[in-house]
């Protein structure tokens, strides 16, 4: 029986000067593949934008359905497409042209009026020819009529152009770089190009390569930048915004340009299209050329899919961002030609865009391409990337596979961490631990509780009130109280450990075990990505990193606030599961031994955490600092020592040698007169320098008690010892265990504390050209540590003083020392 479809389809042929067959495409496929090449049509991208062509809005295309039929056949024929999906074509081109031309005659004449656009070769009588053939075989039984073809049309079912199922409907989107007809990719019919153009303008030769780029794309791609000049220029002056152009260099001048003209005439600012449609493109040239499993192909596609769906409600709002984007990467405004650039996808009725978008991904299809995404990110390594990859946004290059890193990178990494953070490759993985603080975060929750009921100390101490811009600092907690803030900690660790891993000097098992334990805190104090990325983005606001050579401090609140809200993010494709168990990455100070701790008070930086045996190099540095101020040089020695300042110290020497002169003024001033009189001797010299400061009663060292003195020097030395293991565990507890029983007798709570170490180290420091510059800067260093501005300064301010009654109110939230009782668990 003779398929009526087919057979006018090869009646129509005759027209392109083809001898009639009743089948076709019964072409040799290797004169099909020469033909084709002959019309210009070198892959299967170019096949589907002449298809695509052929259907013209409103009116008939004679020209292009006519050379759309030769070209279904050449194709069926060189094996580019299955003869069903061709025919799909030819019954729609059919049915159009059935609509437009109600006989064969009509047909004809739209033809001949054309023909002129057709190049026909043998002119005039040549197409007068073809068409009398034409009509001859509709009239001789060899063709099908016009009647029949109308008739078939209506029974025929209607079938896709594109490729519709489910899982392959995503790659609708590569029509805006050329259309799919076939989802199955091939290198020579789909991406002949492909391995020049990756390495050419991507420098991407394999697999893992293509991975890592899909994966940047989609977490953050070229608009991150462009989003957050945006945001930056949108608070900026006029002046300010001519200025950050001066500052652009080489390309950025002109992608500047046009950003700035953006803003000027109000464009919508948002471009993440850009990125997202080249996903899907490289995605399908990574399944041409064999680099990804359709599998997985097709869940970067939908993943894709499901990004642009989040953020675009139709095909118009999407090309219009993606126009933005390309303006920008080219330096050139594109928007006046959009309609242009984008119509025949957007009007024409053969379009694979005619399926709405959002019509274009099910349930199953989302939710397979989310867990794919997932599984890219599941080792805790992910997590490190991208909390470090806020300071450092190249790092997000390095999603997926692990890539090889050039050798500056490493000499980069290796040069921070010595030169920086301090740390040494004879430190180890264990060295690493002194970087995990949450005695920090603990005591920065304290101070937004406290802040956020009024209840903060007071800004009236003995030595002055804090700075404005400390103040200012300590005000700001206030709206951080709702988030946990261990994650202001954990991201700075995060980048720490990452640049352990870049140096290559560090055991890689220990780093990914320290990563895996950063993981399981920061899903057991964050339940989902926003949380975390809000709570960071307030203490970041909160809590702006102090700048290195700027005379302002850097924030990344920008930075956090893009992640936390752009879809793609890194951060909202990590796993979340926190695990049954879970361990943290360094110990977690129980909050009395915090408290012990912080007696230290400014004589040493914030005791942020418990103490570690140092490497052989800071050994030698803390003996050389024990023996030139003490004279210590051996663990038993300090042993004794630290007995010494706890039963007796530097305030046992004041009330023998010098409190009895605050009661005759006369011996006094008669000793000082002595002492005058003569030439002394270094001994003499202090002692006189003290009697003078008895006389004064200067800083109050006749006033206050100076056991907080003592105390301080013994939690320092503490310190020390258990830094050089001359300490045991056992010995270092109990030295700090005497220190807060001895705070706590001697003082009330942290104000007086504080006047009793001011009054032992003004008293008991030696005169130098510099005490006076040390004593201003010991007296700042205790105003912030007394009122918590600014906050990291020391944690007397969120610290119940040893002893005293508990006046501070508690977080709520989990993320605090344990040992609280007042906790809200």
């Amino acid at each position: 029986m003779v398929d009526p479809l087919s057979a006018w389809w090869a009646q129509q042929l005759v027209l392109c000067d083809w001898a009639f067959s009743p089948d076709p495409t019964a072409i040799e496929p290797s004169l099909a593949v020469q033909r084709l090449a002959e019309m210009e049509v070198a892959d299967r991208g170019e096949l589907g934008w002449q298809l695509v062509e052929a259907f013209s809005p409103g009116a008939v295309n004679p020209v292009g359905h006519l050379e759309s039929l030769e070209l279904l056949a050449l194709a069926v024929a060189a094996g580019w497409l299955p003869v069903e999906q061709a025919r799909a074509w030819v019954a729609r081109i059919a049915d159009d042209i059935c609509a437009h031309c109600n006989t064969l005659e009509d047909w004809l004449v739209a033809l001949r009026q054309a023909r002129g656009a057709l190049g026909w070769e043998r002119g005039d009588d040549g197409f007068l020819e073809a068409c009398h053939a034409l009509s001859t075989l509709e009239r001789e039984g060899a063709g099908i009529t016009w009647e029949v073809l109308a008739e078939t049309l209506r029974r025929l079912p209607q079938a896709p152009l594109w490729p519709s199922a489910p899982t392959e409907q995503a790659w609708r989107l590569r029509a805006a770089f050329a259309p799919v007809l076939v989802a199955g990719a091939d290198e020579a019919l789909d991406a002949p190009q492909a391995r020049a153009f990756l390495a050419d303008e991507w420098q991407v030769h394999d697999r893992d390569g293509l991975v890592r780029l899909l994966l940047w794309l989609a977490g953050q791609g070229d608009r991150y930048a462009w989003d957050l000049d945006a945001t930056r220029l949108l608070e900026a002056s006029v002046e300010q915004r001519d200025a950050w152009l001066a500052g652009q260099k080489g390309g950025a001048v002109a992608s500047g340009k046009v950003l700035l003209g953006f803003l000027s005439r109000g464009e919508t600012l948002e471009w993440a299209a850009w990125d997202w449609l080249r996903l899907v493109d490289l995605a399908y040239t990574g399944l041409a050329l064999g680099w990804l499993a359709q599998a997985e192909a097709d869940a970067f596609a939908h993943h894709a899919l499901d990004l642009i769906t989040r953020r675009y409600s139709d095909w118009v709002a999407m090309v219009t961002a993606y126009q933005r984007g390309r303006s920008l990467f080219e330096g050139s405004d594109k928007m006046a030609a959009l309609n242009q650039d984008w119509a025949l996808l957007l009007q024409s009725p053969a379009s694979p865009w005619q399926e709405p978008l959002k019509a274009l991904q099910d349930d199953a299809n989302r939710e397979a391409s989310q867990a794919a995404m997932r599984t890219w990110r599941a080792d805790a390594r992910h997590w490190v990337l991208a909390l470090a990859s806020v300071r450092e946004p190249e790092l997000l290059l390095r999603q997926g596979p692990r890539p090889s890193l050039a050798e500056s990178v490493y000499k980069d990494a290796q040069h921070y961490l010595k030169e920086v953070l301090g740390l040494y490759p004879d430190d180890g993985v264990a060295g690493l631990a002194r970087y995990w603080l949450p005695a920090q975060a603990h005591h920065l929750n304290q101070l937004a509780a406290d802040a956020d009921h009024s209840a903060l100390p007071s800004l009236v101490t003995p030595f002055g009130q804090p700075a404005a811009e400390g103040l200012a600092q300590r005000d700001a907690l206030k709206g951080c109280s709702r988030f946990s803030a261990t994650v202001h900690m954990a991201e700075k660790y995060a980048f720490y450990l990452q640049m352990a891993d870049d140096s290559g000097e560090f055991d890689a098992e220990g780093l990914s075990r320290l990563a895996e334990s950063l993981r399981g805190v920061l899903c057991r104090f964050y339940p989902d990505a926003r949380r975390l990325l809000n709570a960071w983005a307030c203490w970041e606001a909160a809590l702006p990193e102090p700048p290195l050579e700027q005379s302002t401090p850097v924030s990344l609140a920008h930075e956090i606030r893009w992640h936390r809200d752009d879809p793609g993010s890194p951060f909202h494709w990590l796993d979340w599961r926190a695990g049954a168990s879970w361990q943290e990455p360094g110990p977690r100070l129980s909050l009395p031994r915090f408290t012990a701790l912080a007696l230290v008070g400014p004589l040493n930086g914030g005791a942020w955490s418990e103490p570690l045996p140092e490497s052989a190099r800071e050994v030698a540095a803390i003996q050389e600092w024990m023996d030139g101020h003490y004279g210590l040089q051996d663990g038993e020695a300090l042993r004794e020592f630290l007995d010494f300042l706890l039963s007796a110290g530097d305030r046992q020497e004041y009330q023998i040698n010098y409190a009895p002169y605050t009661l005759n003024a006369a011996r006094l001033a008669s000793e000082i007169a002595t002492l005058e009189s003569d030439d002394c001797s270094e001994d003499e010299r202090n002692h006189l320098l003290r009697l003078k400061r008895i006389r004064d009663n200067e800083a109050g060292c006749n006033t206050f008690d100076m056991a907080a003195w003592d105390i301080a020097q013994a939690v320092d030395l503490a310190i020390a010892g258990r830094q050089l293991a001359w300490l045991s565990e056992a010995q270092f507890t109990s030295a700090l265990d005497q220190s807060a029983t001895l705070a706590a007798k001697h003082y009330p709570g942290w104000q007086a504390y504080a006047r009793g170490l001011y009054a032992g180290f003004s008293f008991f420091m030696g005169e130098t050209e510099e005490r006076k510059a040390f004593l201003s800067s010991f007296r700042e260093a205790l105003v912030s540590w007394l009122t918590g501005a600014p906050p990291l300064a020391g944690p007397w301010a969120s610290l119940d003083f040893p002893g005293a009654r508990p006046r501070h109110w508690a977080p709520l939230h989990i993320d605090t020392l344990p040992g609280d009782a007042r906790t809200l668990h």
